[in-house]
């Protein structure tokens, strides 16, 4: 076992020459475990959170949305059509995304489902949450009777 501190090949990170280091690895840096998936931009409004969420090259049916124990979670996967062959030849580089990612955000246990709104459109998620209202402390009768 190697420490941490080294990438996922001892060896790439002394004999990999900086300028092909991509080029010939099958999974591109953006879409490895230390990346940003789901870049996300988060406005606060008056009433509410608007999340804008970037799923470039998914499609609506590809992406799930789920909310549970206070959290919202986002799904995203998106699967290789291998039905299609090429005649002229094979892939050297394939930069897209294949594959399966998530990301979950602390939205609180008080906000149900049904007040989530999400819109997907042209590979940007939309997602409204309201904000949660104040609750005011119970008054607790905290006088003693006098007989």
């Amino acid at each position: 076992m190697l420490p941490s501190i080294f990438g996922e090949n001892l060896f790439d990170d002394f004999f990999g020459s900086p300028f092909d280091e991509e080029f010939f690895r099958g999974t591109p840096r953006a879409y490895r475990k230390d990346s940003q998936l789901m870049k996300t931009d988060i406005k606060e409004s008056d009433g509410g959170y608007e999340l804008h969420v970037d799923l470039p090259g998914f499609q609506k049916e590809d992406i799930k949305l789920s909310a549970d124990d206070g959290y919202l979670t986002i799904s995203a996967e998106r699967r290789d059509n291998n039905d299609e062959k090429d005649d002229n030849g094979k892939y050297i580089r394939r930069e897209r995304y294949i594959g399966s990612c998530s990301r979950s955000f602390y939205v609180g246990e008080d906000l149900k489902k049904e007040d989530i709104k999400a819109k997907f459109d042209n590979g940007i998620l939309t997602i409204s949450l309201p904000k949660p209202q104040p609750q005011l402390p119970e008054q607790k009768d905290t006088y003693i009777a006098i007989e």
